[in-house]
């Protein structure tokens, strides 16, 4: 009977040594997995970041273009269809462009004075190059006709380009 309390004392020994060994061997690996996870996590907020910063950038351009085709001054016209161009691209770039000398005359001949507004703007599909934004901006336009000014809502769909860092409107057409 002496030898019975000798080999579970042995026992406990043993065990309590492999745990000794087990212990830091699982801490390890805890470690290496709470790494992982928190790389895979930081990564995966980062990118939910970019993604935000992307679609912020997107609806800040639409708005913009939006506001600089709704907001025309017969006094300032060069100006303001410049402010067009600069955030154009593409075809619509090509067609403003080839239009403005008319539009000039047209503007400048009716006194007009468009003063937009943009109401709200949403993003129906985008990618890392491309978007299509649904923009509803109100302007209130006065020329020769309307002197006391008319209210006049727009629903505006813009397709964007990604080209040299910016977001540029390649293509507007009036919906609804």
């Amino acid at each position: 009977m002496t030898g019975l309390p000798f080999s579970r004392a042995t026992r406990r020994l043993r065990e309590a040594a492999r745990r000794g060994r087990a212990l830091p061997a699982a801490l390890a690996v805890a470690t290496a997995a709470v790494t992982v996870l928190s790389g895979w996590l930081s990564l995966q907020v980062y990118d939910q970041r970019a993604e935000e910063q992307r679609r912020q950038d997107i609806l800040a351009a639409a708005r913009q273009s939006a506001l600089n085709f709704t907001s025309l001054d017969y006094r300032h016209y060069d100006r303001d269809s410049a402010n067009v161009l600069k955030g154009a691209t593409g075809d619509f770039k090509e067609q403003f462009a080839a239009q403005t000398a008319e539009l000039t005359k047209l503007v400048a001949a009716n006194k007009s004075v468009s003063e937009g507004q943009v109401l709200e703007a949403g993003i129906t599909r985008a990618d890392e190059r491309t978007a299509r934004v649904l923009v509803v901006a109100d302007s209130r336009v006065t020329n020769t006709a309307a002197p006391q000014g008319q209210a006049r809502t727009y629903r505006l769909q813009l397709d964007l380009v990604h080209e040299g860092g910016r977001w540029l409107t390649s293509d507007v057409e009036f919906v609804g």
